[in-house]
């Protein structure tokens, strides 16, 4: 028990160590292809420039909202924190302090919750930005989630386990059965962490910021920190479910993670935000019919 709690710990600190430091990657990402620096003042390169963000978010005053729902408002990102750093227990490991045989259940489970805190959030904030940002955002995540979630039982029958640690000891390169397959994966997973181009729970031009508007300090900052270690958690689950693993894993399996967080960097910095009905369409028309063959073919597949 002790054991498991530490571990546990540990993982989350990791966690928002790494959220923390992402945050000036992409800055700094966003910055070279806009043809400039990004942060470089705080300390050498802009290396301290998390710390001292997190410092001045978690100091600011706590502002609630007149009229809204005060226990749903400060629940909200505290729930979505708390989803954020459990979906990283299924973290594969080459220890066995830990072993889910059903974790690509419990991922589902999971993911499945997280459109509970962004409703919560826009709702519990008394403003129709929010609940307007909330809603889209609602209908985009449960959309997505359904060819994300077929595509990834396509590669999970495909490497005959349910379980994390099994697909990263004795995978093999799925993504090349279907290349487009990854392509349409990459996109539903934009889609389904609220990013850009699909970044429609935060339309500055038509809901200023979307379901989070009346968030400040400390509350937007877990609100920030969800949503980036659910990057984080995307990226490290398209390494394990669709790159190859060799007996240097444990040496690209970091450097695999990276590129595919950065690949979420330069969407950001290369397309400009989608149309909303077009966004829907693209999901029930394309890819979730596209999905769908996938997860036939494979059936196919196993029962010749």
């Amino acid at each position: 028990m002790v054991l498991y709690l530490t571990v546990s710990i540990l993982t989350c600190l990791c966690v928002l160590l790494a959220v923390a430091f992402f945050t000036l990657l992409e800055r700094k990402v966003l910055g070279y292809v806009q043809l400039r620096k990004g942060p470089n003042k705080v300390s050498l390169w802009g290396i301290l420039q998390p710390i001292a963000d997190a410092v001045k978010l978690f100091v600011k005053e706590k502002v609630m909202p007149y009229g809204s729902n005060q226990y749903m408002f400060l629940f909200a990102p505290f729930f979505s924190l708390v989803l954020g750093l459990s979906v990283w227990y299924l973290y594969p490991s080459q220890f066995s302090n830990k072993f889910v045989s059903w974790g690509l259940l419990l991922f589902f489970c999971i993911t499945s919750l997280n459109v509970y805190g962004t409703m919560l959030a826009g709702w519990a904030s008394n403003s129709k930005y929010a609940f307007l940002g909330a809603l889209r955002a609602a209908a985009q995540t449960i959309s997505y989630e359904v060819s994300m979630l077929l595509l990834l039982l396509f590669s999970a029958f495909m490497l005959l386990t349910c379980t994390w640690d099994d697909a990263f000891k004795f995978g093999f390169p799925v993504m090349f059965l279907l290349i487009p397959m990854l392509m349409v994966w990459f996109t539903s997973t934009v889609a389904e962490t609220n990013r850009a181009p699909f970044d429609f729970a935060e339309g500055e031009s038509e809901l200023v910021s979307g379901f989070n508007i009346e968030f400040g300090g400390g509350l937007f900052a877990m609100l920030f920190l969800a949503e980036y270690a659910s990057i984080l958690f995307m990226s490290m689950a398209t390494s394990v479910w669709f790159f190859t693993q060799t007996n240097l894993s444990m040496i690209l399996f970091p450097l695999q993670i990276t590129f595919i967080s950065i690949m979420f960097l330069l969407v950001r910095g290369a397309y400009p935000r989608f149309r909303y009905d077009l966004l829907m369409m693209l999901c029930w028309k394309s890819f979730l019919p596209f999905s769908l063959c996938a997860l036939s073919l494979v059936f196919l597949m196993i029962n010749l």
